[in-house]
């Protein structure tokens, strides 16, 4: 069994969900947001770091996927949230795991099967997936999401490296 954690980095509100694979099918485990928007910047990255160090030392995952970032128009919001992102790396990365990246579009098309989906269609397509009965905060839907496309991608890569060619009627 498989254990995701996934992450949604923001430097107000850093989105988490964990979910374990049963065979193909992920199954919720937890998920939450943690809030740091009333200290200064170098409190929230501590609060951060030390948030996503007890949810994985609480649910020891195997693989930790979390949001890439993307600059939009404000390069210092950019900053800040490039900031975040990398003080929940760290805090996965000090503990021997290993962290995969997605955008925020592959995550949104792995789920929802539209790139550019909205955050509502997000969360009510991890209620439904995830069978759960109410709509998870849109941080932890969100890192829900992200922890259910890596394991699409990996069960997807999985496949493709158990498929063999054949050439010439022989196995190759």
């Amino acid at each position: 069994m498989t254990t995701i954690l996934g992450i949604d980095p923001g430097s107000r509100t850093t989105g988490y969900g964990v979910i374990r694979l049963e065979g193909k099918r992920p199954v919720y485990v937890e998920c939450g947001c943690l809030q740091v928007a009333d200290d200064e910047l170098p409190e929230r990255l501590r609060r951060i770091f030390a948030g996503i160090s007890d949810v994985v030392a609480s649910f020891r995952p195997d693989q930790v996927a979390i949001e890439k970032v993307f600059v939009n128009r404000n390069v210092e919001s950019a900053l800040k949230l490039g900031q975040a992102r990398g003080a929940a790396i760290v805090a996965c990365a000090n503990q021997g795991l290993p962290v995969h990246e997605y955008s925020p579009n592959q995550v949104k098309l792995a789920i929802v099967g539209r790139g550019h989906a909205e955050k509502t269609q997000v969360q009510h397509m991890v209620k439904m997936l995830l069978a759960l009965g109410e709509l998870p905060p849109s941080d932890a839907a969100d890192a829900l999401a992200i922890a259910m496309c890596h394991a699409h991608m990996q069960q997807g890569l999985s496949a493709i490296a158990g498929v063999r060619a054949v050439r010439g009627g022989r196995l190759v």
